[in-house]
């Protein structure tokens, strides 16, 4: 039940959010101030914690290779594919929610303790158009702009391993053979998916805070866990939805 109410509450919060914009209006400055926080301020996580996601991948693959089949050059074009339409997706997204979900968590959750949300309110603005909203906007912007960055560090870092660790054609694991438009469409799905639903989860945490200090440190915690965890969700619903097409 808790599980449901984690992945429930952002998702009522996002349509909820989508009429506010609609009726109130997003403020282009305020997206571009928030797509800055989360795909600049993000970018050097993503870029190093890819980098050696890739290394390690391409260690374990050469230590396969050499058992079964004795040549690591051909696990690279499958190795590029589920780069692109997996692991890059994903694994950048989580990465994104841990850095960006916990900074959303924070700020949001310190303007409810310290009342500067109901404040807004009082000045007619309204929180969702005003807070979520663009960081809605700039997540959907900025999460595929990362993976697409964090696809390119992984698969660079594997074939410099590839070529200088493991003295083979490290340019094998950038071999798009297998790559075709589904797979470019099931990441795109996941990383715009992502980007949507880690802002606003932060924001459900964020936004619910009572009391003291102490609730800014629970909110951020329940910001990064249901980003986190809705991120893993997104993952698996696309992919699902693409084994079940037949794709």
């Amino acid at each position: 039940m808790n599980l449901l109410r984690q992945a429930g509450s952002p998702a009522l919060l996002l349509l909820r959010t989508v009429r506010a914009a609609a009726r109130e209006g997003v403020s282009a400055r305020e997206c571009l101030r928030q797509l800055h926080e989360v795909g600049s301020r993000s970018a050097w996580l993503v870029v190093s914690g890819m980098a050696f996601f890739g290394a390690v991948l391409i260690t374990i693959a050469n230590g396969q290779a050499r058992r079964f089949t004795g040549n690591l050059v051909i696990l690279g074009p499958a190795y590029f594919e589920l780069m692109v339409r997996e692991f890059g997706p994903v694994v950048s997204a989580l990465l994104t929610a841990a850095r960006a979900g916990a900074s959303h968590g924070a700020e949001l959750s310190t303007m409810s303790i310290q009342e500067q949300v109901e404040a807004l309110e009082m000045s007619a603005g309204d929180p969702l158009a005003d807070l979520v909203a663009p960081r809605a906007i700039a997540g959907a912007l900025g999460v595929p702009l990362l993976c697409i960055v964090g696809t390119m560090a992984a698969c660079t870092s594997a074939v410099l391993t590839a070529t200088w660790a493991f003295g083979v054609d490290g340019m094998a694991f950038v071999d798009p053979r297998f790559v075709d438009g589904w797979d470019v469409l099931a990441a795109l799905l996941k990383s715009v998916g992502c980007g949507l639903f880690i802002p606003v989860a932060a924001a459900s945490a964020g936004l619910r805070a009572r009391g003291g200090v102490e609730a800014v440190g629970e909110a951020t915690t329940r910001a990064v866990v249901a980003a986190c965890i809705g991120c893993l969700f997104i993952d698996f619903g696309v992919a699902l939805a693409f084994l079940l097409g037949g794709v």
